[in-house]
């Protein structure tokens, strides 16, 4: 097989005046060869589609190299088409115009590019609708347009961006099944696919190779051959081995470290925290109390109608305060998980605010700090600002409202929402043990 793309030690780090620097994508290799559907996989905010624009060239990493048909590319990738989750179609456009844009940095004459277009909308689904205009088609024809603008060009690579994801459960498989019939019948051009996905199952229906990513940073922390016959059965127990696996490996990619130095949390490391509400924490851990055996994590999604991105930021909170933990791609309460979902509302409430103060940094700092000012009453700013130089600007206003949301849930602090200000009840003693007498 012939290597078409080769990405070699990308790191892209962001930085703002006044920030730690965030690294987004660290020591990332990657190499993608001819006859390859590559799926890249890991959780939200992992830095999935930052990759994909570096390979496109739409974004130069902060470090590293990336090479196409063995040649270094400076600028945007020449060999690659992409589909954008958003279909980002131009809404006073036809159809046929909409699909020409793809060829509009080609030297071909134009009734040779109005040929090649007519091509691909029949070989897309598309044919009778070359007038239409995107408010007239529904959201998967919207898709199969996007789709058509980027293979008429006849890529070495077609890179998707979760490119169902914002279409309906059945709109959304019959393009998976459609594109994987192009693809696997060679009616398209292109050489290779490389797709982003939050989805495990859709992954290994359509891929190849699983790349998996881990978070904060992302690095690769899997590559996995999947080697089953198409078409696949999801029922299949071949299929449910891999999909289990890729769930396995998710559940365990982060090594969460408390006791890791650093200044801007008192001393220790500060902990991201999945954006996960205290309610639907709480309702997960009920939910594993009353299925009282160990649950396959992909078995549990499909029952619950769980995406990805859905429910392994609960797995991950409900790990990070060892509530539950994974084994082999099952999930069962721990002891301290089993007394949680089994107690009263106050002692809940007790469990939730000691794991807070044990495992997760931010919250002791919250806490010293409100017991440390005269008034016990500090502006979210200040909070926000710590969290900031941690996570970065983009991130810093989701990660306290969920801090916020598990410190009011454990009344480890309280919050007015009109003056924006974190402030500790007045029946609430001193935070810090007391001095020896």
């Amino acid at each position: 097989m012939t290597d078409l793309l080769e990405l070699k030690q990308i790191n892209q780090r962001y930085d703002s005046p006044g920030e730690h620097k965030v690294t987004v994508l660290k020591d990332i290799d990657l190499r993608i060869t001819t006859g390859e559907f590559v799926a890249i996989l890991g959780p939200s905010g992992s830095g999935k589609s930052t990759l994909l624009r570096i390979i496109a060239g739409l974004i130069h990493p902060t470090t590293g190299t990336v090479k196409f048909l063995d040649h270094p590319i400076l600028g945007t990738n020449p060999g690659v088409s992409m589909v954008f989750q958003s279909f980002a179609l131009f809404p006073w456009l036809t159809v046929l115009q909409n699909v020409e844009l793809g060829l509009r940095y080609k030297d071909f004459p134009n009734p040779e590019k109005r040929r090649r277009a007519l091509a691909v909308i029949d070989m897309v689904g598309l044919d009778g609708f070359e007038g239409a205009y995107p408010k007239e088609l529904s959201g998967g024809m919207r898709q199969r347009v996007g789709l058509g603008r980027a293979l008429v060009a006849e890529p070495d690579i077609l890179l998707m961006d979760e490119p169902f994801s914002a279409l309906d459960v059945l709109t959304a498989e019959n393009l998976r099944r459609d594109l994987l019939e192009l693809w696997l019948e060679h009616k398209i051009p292109t050489k290779s696919i490389v797709m982003v996905t939050h989805g495990i199952e859709e992954a290994v229906y359509m891929a190849d190779r699983a790349v998996v990513l881990s978070r904060d940073p992302a690095t690769v922390i899997a590559d996995i051959h999947i080697g089953l016959p198409h078409w696949r059965d999801r029922k299949e127990e071949s299929f449910t081995h891999v999909v289990d696996r890729i769930y396995m490996i998710l559940t365990h990619s982060r090594d969460i470290q408390p006791e890791a130095e650093d200044t801007a949390t008192g001393g220790r490391k500060y902990i991201p925290l999945p954006q996960v509400p205290s309610g639907a924490l709480t309702g997960f851990l009920e939910l594993l109390d009353d299925l009282a055996v160990k649950s396959d994590l992909y078995k549990l999604a499909d029952q619950i109608m769980f995406e990805l991105d859905d429910l392994l930021p609960i797995v991950e909170a409900c790990g990070l305060l060892e509530f539950a933990e994974v084994s082999q791609g099952d999930i069962s309460l721990t002891p301290i998980g089993k007394q949680f979902a089994s107690a009263t509302l106050l002692e809940r409430k007790e469990l939730f605010r000691a794991r807070l103060l044990e495992r997760i940094p931010i919250f002791e700092r919250i806490r010293w700090v409100l017991d440390s000012k005269r008034n016990r009453r500090m502006p979210r700013e200040f909070f926000l600002e710590v969290i900031r130089k941690n996570v970065g600007s983009e991130a810093a206003d989701a990660q306290l409202d969920i801090v916020i949301d598990w410190g009011r849930y454990s009344e480890l602090f309280a919050y007015d929402e009109s003056s924006r200000v974190l402030y500790l009840e007045e029946e609430d003693g001193p935070f810090a043990e007391p001095a020896a007498p």
